[in-house]
């Protein structure tokens, strides 16, 4: 039986909490409990009992959910699957389980050391399996081997059907295939809750990697270095990047604000064997920014968290046990911040580069912006193969780039200004020629752009009506379907589910 965290319970107030610190926005909106489940069978055991009490049950794995999907629940049932953690074999089993409670750090020490495999997956080691893969995670080899989507055998999945009875539930591509297919990119909370992922093989570990980072300092930057050095990079991988032995090659540029003090641009590299023989891909692609003088000299390491407070005659920062390291460091609740996506099939125009100049130079009285980075990931390579844009539904199968836009602060104070800078950023960037007409402020799919990635959700896009081929592209309709017939109750749902 799972174990029920109540608000009679010293750990309640914890637990509840979301790690982005914006969520729930009001204290009213938060859960009445938390369901600690260990097994599948606590986890059927929780959300029968929450079904059968009238209460809406919302799923957490590793909580690391960009909008309040899962903090956001009146009076409901937060089923934690956190210590849903096992990965490798099972008993009479030989394929690999990868538990939806285990963080990818967790997956990819525990597949190196006793399998020497990996999944490819993301590069934040505590985010959670649970709603990563299926939201098509991706990561440092991902380019070399696809998506954690697209390694999927099997997945284990309770669903609800019409009168309230939760059923377990294996599908694979003989058995329920269409609901395998949409817990493959279709992104979490949407038709029932995963208890475990299946893989019959997984590719082997890379042997050793090469790592490489430049950095830029704004002090050193002009608008026409900024966008010669965003060019370079989207060039590259819109043409070099295409030839698949580059493909061990995962690069991000770091577009920090101004006010951080540099830009950067960080590299992993392995040949296709997983060795490292032959770097000549990788010098060739860091040869193309030494034209831009990266600095010598290394930038400070920023600070984030709680700052420190004068308790007496000294200063000291009060930390929950739960965020400590000897506690497993669960890191809820003192950081406020806010996301956005998009996918790009060709490089930076110069309207746009010119849109990031602006923007990130931008200076807002009285907030501090120095938390705030456009991350630009390296994509393409095993991740736009073709055959997968059947089996999954991860649509995004032509990009060469995928950007993460991030905001990050501690005071509730400055929230309205960090989020007016993201949206107007964001809205610039979207609104000139690239996009069409009827589209304008979004990277809606086309000749330009594929969308924005379901991982990365962004209420923001519920303002305009076609927000679902953002992020579904063709197949929404397929979705709604696999909705209606696997959740018809919409038991599980949030502010961007799928709707039947």
């Amino acid at each position: 039986m799972a174990i029920l965290v109540t608000h009679d319970d010293a750990r309640f107030d914890n637990l509840k909490r979301a790690r982005n610190a914006r969520w729930p926005s009001d204290p009213a909106d938060a859960v009445s409990r938390v369901a600690l489940c260990l097994s599948a069978e606590d986890a059927a055991e929780a959300l029968q009992r929450a079904i059968n009490a009238g209460q809406r049950p919302t799923i957490r794995s590793g909580g690391h959910c960009y909008e309040d999907f899962y903090a956001n629940n009146p009076n409901g049932t937060l089923i934690d699957t956190s210590l849903m953690n096992h990965v490798g074999g099972l008993p009479q089993d030989a394929r690999y389980h990868v538990g939806v409670g285990a963080t990818l750090g967790r997956a990819y020490q525990e597949l190196y050391k006793r399998y020497n495999l990996t999944l490819p997956g993301g590069t934040c080691d505590s985010v959670g399996a649970g709603g990563h893969i299926t939201g098509g995670g991706y990561g440092f080899v991902s380019r070399l081997y696809g998506t954690t989507a697209d390694w999927l055998t099997a997945v284990d999945i309770l669903t609800v059907d019409a009168k309230g009875k939760v059923t377990l539930r294996t599908c694979s591509a003989t058995q329920d295939s269409d609901l395998f297919r949409a817990c493959r990119g279709g992104g979490g909370g949407n038709f029932g809750l995963i208890v475990d992922y299946v893989f019959d093989k997984l590719p082997p570990a890379p042997q050793e990697v090469m790592l490489a980072n430049m950095f830029f300092p704004w002090a050193e930057m002009t608008e026409e270095k900024f966008a010669k050095i965003l060019d370079t990079f989207g060039s590259y991988f819109a043409t070099r990047g295409q030839d698949s032995e580059t493909w061990g090659m995962f690069a991000v540029i770091e577009a920090n604000h101004q006010s951080s003090g540099f830009i950067s641009l960080s590299t992993q590299f392995c040949n296709p064997d997983g060795t490292c023989q032959n770097t000549k891909p990788l010098d060739e692609f860091l040869g193309l920014f030494d034209a831009f003088k990266p600095s010598a000299i290394l930038p400070m390491p920023r600070t984030s968290g709680q700052p420190a407070q004068g308790f007496g005659p000294h200063m000291m920062t009060r930390v929950l046990w739960a965020d400590t390291g000897a506690a497993g460091g669960m890191h809820r609740g003192s950081t406020r911040a806010k996301y956005k996506s998009a996918c790009m099939r060709k490089t930076f125009t110069a309207r746009e580069a010119g849109v990031f100049y602006m923007h990130l130079t931008r200076m807002l009285p009285g907030v501090d912006l120095s938390r705030t980075v456009v991350e630009v990931d390296s994509y393409g390579g095993a991740m736009n193969r073709k055959e997968k844009l059947e089996e999954t539904v991860s649509f995004q199968r032509s990009s060469i780039m995928r950007l993460q836009f991030q905001t990050y602060w501690t005071n509730p104070g400055e929230d309205d200004g960090h989020i007016t800078w993201i949206k107007d950023f964001y809205k610039d960037l979207y609104t000139g020629p690239e996009v069409d007409a009827a589209r304008q402020g979004t990277p809606f799919p086309g000749e330009n752009y594929q969308g924005c990635y379901i991982n990365y959700p962004d209420k923001d896009m519920l303002e305009y009506a076609f927000w679902p081929e953002l992020y579904y592209g063709p197949n929404y309709e397929f979705l709604q379907q696999v909705k209606k017939k696997y959740d018809p109750n919409n038991v599980f749902h949030h502010a961007m589910s799928i709707r039947a």
